[in-house]
């Protein structure tokens, strides 16, 4: 049986850090997957600002899992070396804050363009991450986005053994569901190269993300099968759930509010708090 490490990204609870803490603390989570900041995206930190998060981290007792890059967020037709330049300073961020990962992506394609033809260059520049990474004592984690070179499990099967022994996967079911991948036998395809998991749920009929358990990613099976390995194990949530700030003014209107959409928030912590409930309850259900 596994040790579950609950983490999330807590920008989808708040903005700023000390109400991300909050959230986290509060829903018993242990660790962050640090993107969305007081100051911006993580990948824009400096040096000296993620020395004063970390103090806000430690002071909090909370720890960073990885590091919620959007690397590889780019067109593989776009120009790399700037990208490639401030994914170093984020290698030096992660040592910082005490992480030995960080999230990478596979570049996205146009929808006209070859994923063969630039599958070269697409290994070229993973391979540079990797590299650059491994040698400041980080793993890369590619995670499968809707998209990119490694949006289905084939293909992130693909980069997966091309590069095994530099890079580890990040498993995300609901990016495979957009991408109308079957999630079990995906799982149990990359499961040898999963690192960790990206913990929310989406549905095959209508595209809808929702909370864990409550589309078709299998979740109770999943994290049956996640909890097979032993040790430490990182669950991080990510609940990318519908907001509607209007919602508290229909809520006395007989029904008019669950109308509107299933699993609607009216506030961005009370979406968060719902993920992680959800989280939760599935772990749960596994382990019953």
């Amino acid at each position: 049986m596994a040790e579950f490490i609950l983490s999330a990204f807590a920008d989808e609870a708040g903005g700023g850090i000390l109400e991300q803490v909050k959230a986290l603390r509060e829903n018993g989570f242990t660790h962050i997957e640090p993107r969305g900041l007081d100051h911006g995206n993580i990948s824009k930190y400096t040096p000296e600002m993620c020395k004063e998060l970390k103090k806000v981290l430690d002071d909090n007792g909370i720890k960073v899992s990885a590091i919620g890059s959007p690397f590889g967020k780019i067109n593989i037709k776009d120009d790399f070396e700037e990208h490639f330049e401030l994914f170093k300073v984020n290698i030096e961020n992660a040592n910082i804050l005490g992480t030995d990962k960080i999230r990478i992506f596979s570049f996205y394609f146009d929808e006209d363009d070859s994923y063969e033809e630039y599958r070269d260059e697409v290994f070229e520049r993973l391979e540079k991450f990797c590299d650059y990474a491994l040698a400041h004592g980080v793993w890369c984690c590619h995670e499968n986005e809707r998209g990119i070179y490694g949006d289905n499990d084939t293909r992130c099967l693909d980069i997966l053994k091309t590069l095994e022994g530099k890079i580890k996967g990040v498993f995300d079911p609901a990016n495979y569901i957009l991408c109308g991948v079957e999630i079990m036998p995906a799982y149990r395809m990359l499961e040898p190269y999963i690192e960790y998991m990206h913990v929310k749920d989406a549905r095959f009929s209508d595209g809808k993300i929702v909370p864990a358990g409550k589309g078709d990613s299998h979740y109770v099976e999943l994290i049956r099968e996640f909890d097979k390995k032993d040790g430490e194990r990182i669950l991080t949530l990510e609940p990318h759930l519908k907001v509607f700030k209007g919602l508290a003014e229909l809520e006395a209107d007989s029904g008019t509010a669950r109308k509107l959409d299933d699993y609607t928030y009216s506030t961005n912590r009370e979406a968060f708090d719902a993920a992680a409930d959800a989280l939760k309850e599935v772990i749960r259900l596994a382990r019953a």
